[in-house]
Protein backbone atom coordinates (compact mmCIF):
# COMPACT_ATOMS: atom_id res chain seq x y z
CA UNK A 1 0.00 0.00 0.00
CA UNK A 2 2.70 2.48 0.85
CA UNK A 3 4.29 2.03 -2.51
CA UNK A 4 1.02 3.02 -4.31
CA UNK A 5 1.12 6.46 -2.29
CA UNK A 6 4.71 6.62 -3.15
CA UNK A 7 4.37 6.02 -6.74
CA UNK A 8 1.52 8.76 -6.54
CA UNK A 9 3.16 11.09 -4.57
CA UNK A 10 6.59 10.96 -7.17
CA UNK A 11 4.26 11.65 -10.76
CA UNK A 12 2.53 14.59 -8.77
CA UNK A 13 6.07 15.91 -7.89
CA UNK A 14 7.48 14.95 -11.34
CA UNK A 15 4.21 16.69 -13.13
CA UNK A 16 3.99 19.29 -10.71
CA UNK A 17 8.19 20.31 -11.68
CA UNK A 18 7.07 20.19 -15.68
CA UNK A 19 4.28 21.78 -15.34
CA UNK A 20 5.24 24.77 -12.29
CA UNK A 21 6.15 27.60 -15.63
CA UNK A 22 2.71 27.37 -16.60
CA UNK A 23 1.21 27.01 -12.72
CA UNK A 24 2.70 29.53 -11.64
CA UNK A 25 2.12 32.29 -15.25
CA UNK A 26 -1.77 31.70 -14.72
CA UNK A 27 -2.47 32.87 -11.41
CA UNK A 28 1.01 35.26 -11.40
CA UNK A 29 -1.56 37.15 -14.24
CA UNK A 30 -4.01 37.65 -12.03
CA UNK A 31 -1.47 39.56 -9.71
CA UNK A 32 -0.24 41.83 -12.48
CA UNK A 33 -3.25 42.33 -14.63
CA UNK A 34 -5.63 45.32 -14.96
CA UNK A 35 -4.66 48.09 -17.71
CA UNK A 36 -5.24 47.83 -21.23
CA UNK A 37 -7.48 45.31 -22.38
CA UNK A 38 -5.95 42.62 -24.86
CA UNK A 39 -8.58 43.29 -26.98
CA UNK A 40 -8.62 47.06 -26.80
CA UNK A 41 -11.67 47.01 -25.52
CA UNK A 42 -13.32 45.35 -28.86
CA UNK A 43 -16.15 43.43 -29.90
CA UNK A 44 -16.46 40.36 -32.20
CA UNK A 45 -19.10 40.01 -34.80
CA UNK A 46 -21.53 38.50 -32.04
CA UNK A 47 -21.60 42.02 -30.31
CA UNK A 48 -19.89 40.46 -27.87
CA UNK A 49 -16.58 41.47 -26.35
CA UNK A 50 -13.48 39.36 -27.66
CA UNK A 51 -11.65 38.08 -24.88
CA UNK A 52 -13.15 40.37 -21.73
CA UNK A 53 -11.79 43.14 -19.24
CA UNK A 54 -9.87 40.20 -17.43
CA UNK A 55 -7.28 39.49 -20.42
CA UNK A 56 -4.87 42.56 -20.12
CA UNK A 57 -1.55 43.13 -21.37
CA UNK A 58 0.29 43.67 -18.33
CA UNK A 59 -1.29 40.03 -17.04
CA UNK A 60 0.15 38.64 -20.56
CA UNK A 61 3.49 40.15 -19.65
CA UNK A 62 3.30 39.90 -16.00
CA UNK A 63 2.21 35.93 -15.88
CA UNK A 64 4.63 35.02 -19.06
CA UNK A 65 7.43 36.79 -16.99
CA UNK A 66 6.57 34.83 -13.67
CA UNK A 67 6.52 31.92 -15.42
CA UNK A 68 9.82 32.18 -17.31
CA UNK A 69 12.07 32.99 -14.30
CA UNK A 70 10.64 30.10 -11.90
CA UNK A 71 11.96 28.11 -15.36
CA UNK A 72 15.17 29.83 -15.35
CA UNK A 73 15.58 29.07 -11.57
CA UNK A 74 14.69 25.76 -12.44
CA UNK A 75 17.49 24.83 -14.78
CA UNK A 76 19.36 26.35 -12.19
CA UNK A 77 18.89 23.57 -9.57
CA UNK A 78 20.82 20.88 -10.60
CA UNK A 79 20.25 18.51 -8.05
CA UNK A 80 16.46 18.03 -8.98
CA UNK A 81 17.35 17.37 -12.58
CA UNK A 82 15.51 13.62 -11.79
CA UNK A 83 12.40 15.63 -12.01
CA UNK A 84 12.88 16.82 -15.63
CA UNK A 85 15.22 19.61 -17.52
CA UNK A 86 14.21 22.07 -19.48
CA UNK A 87 15.19 24.48 -22.54
CA UNK A 88 14.69 27.89 -22.53
CA UNK A 89 11.78 27.65 -25.24
CA UNK A 90 10.17 24.95 -23.41
CA UNK A 91 10.00 27.12 -20.68
CA UNK A 92 8.81 30.13 -22.47
CA UNK A 93 6.04 28.40 -24.31
CA UNK A 94 4.94 26.87 -20.94
CA UNK A 95 4.33 29.65 -19.45
CA UNK A 96 2.53 32.01 -22.32
CA UNK A 97 1.30 28.89 -23.41
CA UNK A 98 -0.82 29.09 -20.61
CA UNK A 99 -2.04 32.41 -20.45
CA UNK A 100 -2.59 31.46 -24.44
CA UNK A 101 -5.10 28.87 -23.67
CA UNK A 102 -6.94 30.82 -20.78
CA UNK A 103 -7.63 33.96 -23.84
CA UNK A 104 -8.68 30.98 -25.82
CA UNK A 105 -11.23 29.88 -23.55
CA UNK A 106 -12.10 33.68 -22.90
CA UNK A 107 -13.14 33.80 -26.21
CA UNK A 108 -15.17 30.70 -26.08
CA UNK A 109 -16.89 31.73 -23.21
CA UNK A 110 -17.57 34.84 -24.92
CA UNK A 111 -19.17 33.58 -27.71
CA UNK A 112 -21.00 30.60 -25.67
CA UNK A 113 -22.54 33.76 -23.96
CA UNK A 114 -20.88 32.78 -20.40
CA UNK A 115 -20.11 36.33 -18.58
CA UNK A 116 -16.90 37.57 -17.32
CA UNK A 117 -16.23 35.36 -14.36
CA UNK A 118 -18.86 33.50 -14.83
CA UNK A 119 -17.69 29.13 -13.90
CA UNK A 120 -17.27 27.20 -17.10
CA UNK A 121 -16.46 23.62 -14.90
CA UNK A 122 -13.49 21.41 -15.98
CA UNK A 123 -12.47 24.03 -19.15
CA UNK A 124 -11.77 26.71 -16.14
CA UNK A 125 -9.47 24.15 -14.82
CA UNK A 126 -7.73 22.78 -17.77
CA UNK A 127 -7.59 25.53 -20.14
CA UNK A 128 -4.10 26.62 -19.63
CA UNK A 129 -2.77 22.88 -19.66
CA UNK A 130 -4.42 22.80 -23.11
CA UNK A 131 -2.57 26.37 -24.06
CA UNK A 132 0.66 25.32 -22.44
CA UNK A 133 0.83 21.85 -24.23
CA UNK A 134 -0.37 22.65 -27.34
CA UNK A 135 2.73 25.84 -27.86
CA UNK A 136 5.33 23.74 -25.83
CA UNK A 137 4.69 20.58 -28.53
CA UNK A 138 4.40 23.15 -31.52
CA UNK A 139 7.48 24.36 -30.88
CA UNK A 140 9.77 22.48 -28.40
CA UNK A 141 8.13 19.06 -29.84
CA UNK A 142 11.60 17.08 -28.99
CA UNK A 143 11.28 18.33 -25.43
CA UNK A 144 7.50 17.95 -25.01
CA UNK A 145 7.76 14.33 -26.02
CA UNK A 146 10.82 13.56 -23.64
CA UNK A 147 9.36 14.76 -20.89
CA UNK A 148 5.18 14.42 -21.25
CA UNK A 149 4.63 12.16 -24.26
CA UNK A 150 6.94 9.44 -23.69
CA UNK A 151 5.73 9.83 -20.01
CA UNK A 152 1.98 9.06 -20.28
CA UNK A 153 1.43 8.63 -16.28
CA UNK A 154 2.47 12.53 -16.11
CA UNK A 155 0.02 13.94 -18.34
CA UNK A 156 -2.57 11.43 -16.64
CA UNK A 157 -1.31 13.14 -13.55
CA UNK A 158 -1.87 16.47 -14.78
CA UNK A 159 -5.36 15.95 -16.12
CA UNK A 160 -6.13 14.91 -12.78
CA UNK A 161 -4.23 16.86 -10.18
CA UNK A 162 -4.66 20.38 -11.86
CA UNK A 163 -8.43 21.08 -11.08
CA UNK A 164 -7.75 20.25 -7.46
CA UNK A 165 -4.76 22.59 -7.67
CA UNK A 166 -6.42 25.30 -9.84
CA UNK A 167 -9.34 25.57 -7.39
CA UNK A 168 -7.39 25.98 -4.04
CA UNK A 169 -5.60 28.70 -5.77
CA UNK A 170 -8.36 30.40 -6.93
CA UNK A 171 -9.84 30.22 -3.55
CA UNK A 172 -6.61 31.75 -1.94
CA UNK A 173 -6.84 34.18 -4.76
CA UNK A 174 -10.49 34.79 -3.30
CA UNK A 175 -9.44 35.07 0.27
CA UNK A 176 -6.28 37.61 -0.84
CA UNK A 177 -8.85 39.93 -2.64
CA UNK A 178 -7.13 39.36 -6.10
CA UNK A 179 -10.39 37.62 -7.63
CA UNK A 180 -14.01 38.14 -7.56
CA UNK A 181 -15.25 34.62 -7.42
CA UNK A 182 -13.51 31.49 -6.20
CA UNK A 183 -13.34 29.70 -8.99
Amino acid sequence: MFEIFEIIAGLILKASWLMLPAYLANPTAVVFGGGTPIDLGKNWRDGRRIFGDGKTFRGLIGGTACGVIIGLIQMQVTSLQYLGTFTFLSIFMLSFGALIGDMTKSFFKRRLGYERGAEFPLVDQLDFVAGAWILTYAFDPVWFSKNFLALPWIMVTVVLFTPLLHRLTNIIGYYAGLKKEPW
